[in-house]
């Protein structure tokens, strides 16, 4: 099988590298072109348009940015006439709506598209353990099994498609939540004098406790927020997906609404490129503010 891998940024760097490492021939396409030289020099071969990708695979891999990004890349006139009898995987963050939209255009040009989401950052995809989620006919899961098992162990069949968007969304406020809910705790903990070791101490032998507390609490506490994991930017945009959607339900929103706000502060605050657990300042600070 030869794949086409269409977006390597933070996430789809590391993803193709490990298809290049279980010696799958790949087909590479980005749109700043300095981003694919650590593929080229592995041996992926690099193409300048998405259409010669397309037209080089049997299956595409999307990693791209946003809806509007899939469109640009994949859903253009001159690539979209060259995805018949090929594989369309979208992995990117997208709404079920859009991922809906985007198959029938797929299916209309004589593809098949399924959507793979992830649960986890760089270094999960670096070491082939996202939790990926899938969504599409059970027998495309079953077909494209093997193929995803590279980005992670044991990915989940969740339905028909926009189910693992749906998933992916929910999961990702919990992400945003979880972590300012943290920050929120870690400030208030310091700003009382308590020892920070001690607090950590008890959180980790309560039910209280997530893994997501320790994998940013050095980062909190050294103010190193460089080389993220996963971008305030990116964050945010996730968040405001979410909030769309859950908007249509009928849900309170006002937690997130909330959280939404400190990351609008934090990006004010820092670089958005910055990893999201720079809210701890974002929060930290405004406490120290209207203290006095």
């Amino acid at each position: 099988m030869k794949v086409a891998f269409l977006g390597t940024g933070l996430m789809g760097l590391p993803m193709a590298q490990r298809l290049l490492a279980a010696e799958i021939e790949l087909i590479a396409y980005n749109r700043t072109p300095e981003k694919l030289e650590p593929l080229r020099a592995a041996g992926a071969q690099i193409v300048t348009k998405p259409r010669e990708a397309i037209r080089a695979a049997d299956c595409i891999v999307l990693m791209l940015s946003n809806a509007a990004a899939i469109y640009h890349v994949l859903l253009t006139d001159t690539s979209w006439h060259t995805l018949s009898g090929r594989s369309i995987i979208q992995m990117g963050t997208i709404n079920p709506l859009e991922s809906q939209e985007i198959r029938d255009t797929v299916v209309a040009a004589g593809g098949e598209y399924i959507e793979a989401p992830v649960l986890g950052s760089i270094p999960e995809a670096k070491t082939g353990k996202l939790i990926v989620m899938v969504g599409g006919e059970e027998e495309q899961y079953q077909r494209h099994l093997k193929l995803l098992q590279h980005f992670g162990e044991n990915p989940v069949y969740i339905g028909a498609v926009g189910s693992a968007s749906n998933l992916t969304l929910a999961l990702n406020q919990l992400i945003a939540s979880l972590t300012t809910s943290f920050a929120l705790s870690l400030a208030y903990i310091q700003l009382q004098g308590i020892d920070v070791d001690l607090f950590m101490q008890v959180l980790r032998e309560s039910k209280l406790y997530a893994p997501t507390f320790d994998q940013n609490l050095r980062r909190m506490l050294d103010g190193n927020y460089n080389n993220a994991n996963l971008p305030t930017k990116q964050l945010i945009k996730e968040i405001d997906l979410f909030i769309s959607e859950a908007k249509s339900l009928g849900l309170n929103l006002n937690s997130i609404e909330g959280v939404r706000q400190i990351l609008h502060a934090t990006m004010k605050m820092s670089y958005p490129e910055d990893d999201y657990s720079s809210v701890f300042p974002a929060i930290r600070e405004w406490g120290e503010v209207s203290g006095g």
